[in-house]
C-alpha cells in the first residue's frame, strides 16, 4: 500500500477502534484488580485476557484489510503500554511484584514512547517482531501473576524473560531511531 492509499484510510476504522476500546477496559480491569475477593481477582484475569486479545486482533484486522494508519501505529504502542503499565504498578501496589520490575518495565515502556514522538517528522517506527514477543512475554506474565494458583517459580521465570526482552528490544528501539534520524536528515541535505 502507497502512502497516499494510505491517507484515503479512516483513523475511524474497526482496527482503531479495538485499540481505543482496549485503552477504555484500562480502568475497569484495575478497579477489578483492587476489589477484594477471588471473584474480582478473576473478573480483572477476565477483562486483561480480553483487552489483550484486542491487541492480537487489531494488528490482524489492520494488516489484513489494509487499515494500517498513522494513528493506529501510535495509538496501539499507547493502549498495550497503558494496559501492561496499569497492571505492573497494580500488582506492584499489591504487593505481589517486585517495584524494581515495575520500574525496569515502566521507564523502558516511556523510553520507546518518547523515542517515537522525538523521530515522529521523520517517520514512524512500527513494532518490530521483538517488540510483539515482549509484549506476548510480558502478557503471559501478568496472567501468571493474576492466576491465583500459579507457581511462583513459573511466574518468576515468565516475567524475568519479559524483563530481558523488554530491554533488549529498547535498546533495538534506540537503535532503529538513531538509523531513521539520519536516513531523514541525509534525505533532507542536513
Amino acid at each position: 500500500m502507497t502512502r497516499d492509499e494510505r491517507r484515503l484510510v479512516s483513523p475511524w476504522n474497526i482496527a482503531n477502534v479495538l485499540t481505543v476500546i482496549r485503552l477504555a477496559l484500562v480502568p475497569f480491569f484495575v478497579t477489578c484488580l483492587f476489589l477484594p475477593g477471588p471473584g474480582w481477582r478473576l473478573a480483572a484475569l477476565g477483562v486483561f485476557a480480553v483487552a489483550s486479545i484486542t491487541d492480537h486482533l487489531d494488528g490482524e484486522l489492520a494488516r489484513r484489510y489494509g487499515l494500517i494508519t498513522d494513528f493506529g501505529k501510535i495509538a496501539d504502542p499507547l493502549a498495550d503500554k497503558a494496559l501492561t503499565g496499569a497492571a505492573l504498578v497494580s500488582l506492584s501496589i499489591l504487593g505481589e511484584l517486585s517495584w524494581w520490575v515495575t520500574i525496569v518495565i515502566i521507564v523502558r515502556e516511556l523510553g520507546v514512547t518518547v523515542l517515537r514522538f522525538w523521530v515522529i517528522r521523520d517517520g514512524v517506527i512500527p513494532a518490530s517482531y521483538g517488540g510483539k514477543v515482549k509484549t506476548v512475554l510480558q502478557i503471559a506474565a501478568i496472567v501468571l501473576y493474576l492466576l491465583p494458583f500459579a507457581p511462583d517459580p513459573l511466574r518468576w521465570v515468565v516475567m524475568g524473560a519479559a524483563v530481558l526482552v523488554t530491554l533488549g528490544t529498547g535498546v533495538d528501539y534506540v537503535w532503529r531511531a538513531v538509523r531513521l534520524r539520519q536516513v531523514a536528515k541525509r534525505a533532507r541535505g542536513e
